[in-house]
């Protein structure tokens, strides 16, 4: 990853809906997720590097992310600015039913650095589009977060245990898996 190249900065339903840990699972990991994609939106905004902000707009009016609720605006902490690419999707990929590859294409855009919510849904089923449209694709562990789950035979299971299984499915197969610092240590700052 090179500035030069102007990587895109995606940053993947980082809303207000999350802030309800107790509905989507009980307990998050990474607490300092929003932070950090905060810090990389800021160097991006200050090098003028392209920007995209994904936004799930969910179909179930029930659902915290679905638009007219609350929970469906962007944090605070990462608000687009005018002028910033805003793409709403209502699956788990930014790519599908969304015009997200052919802006990246248009901007002649072929690295892509990933932060946000949550892990194991959104932030992988897009890191696993982008790695297999090739853009190379950088994913940053400590700007991306998830809740506990339960699986099917009831069991429990660890939001930072799927954080790392997540994780590990996508390093070296669909994207490089990094940290903010080492990010902004690439690019210069």
């Amino acid at each position: 990853m090179k500035r030069q190249d102007r990587p895109a900065l995606i940053l993947i339903d980082i809303q207000k809906g999350f802030d309800d840990i107790a509905y989507w699972g009980g307990h998050r990991n990474n607490p300092d997720a929003e932070t950090n994609a905060a810090k990389l939106l800021a160097f991006w905004r200050k090098h003028q590097l392209p920007v995209f902000h994904v936004q799930h707009c969910s179909t179930n009016p029930a659902s915290r992310l679905a638009e007219g609720n609350v929970g469906n605006e962007f944090k605070d902490i990462v608000e687009p600015m005018p002028g910033e690419h805003i793409i709403r999707k209502q699956v788990n990929s930014a790519f599908i039913g969304t015009d997200l590859k052919e802006r990246l294409d248009n901007e002649g855009i072929t690295e892509l650095v990933i932060v946000g919510l949550t892990t194991d849904h959104c932030v992988s089923t897009t890191t696993r589009m982008a790695g297999n449209f090739g853009f190379e694709t950088y994913l940053v562990a400590d700007a991306t977060a998830t809740f506990d789950k339960v699986g099917a035979d009831g069991k429990k299971y660890e939001a930072e245990i799927l954080h790392d299984t997540a994780l590990a499915s996508l390093h070296g197969e669909f994207g490089t898996v990094t940290s903010t610092e080492e990010v902004l240590k690439i690019l210069g700052e």
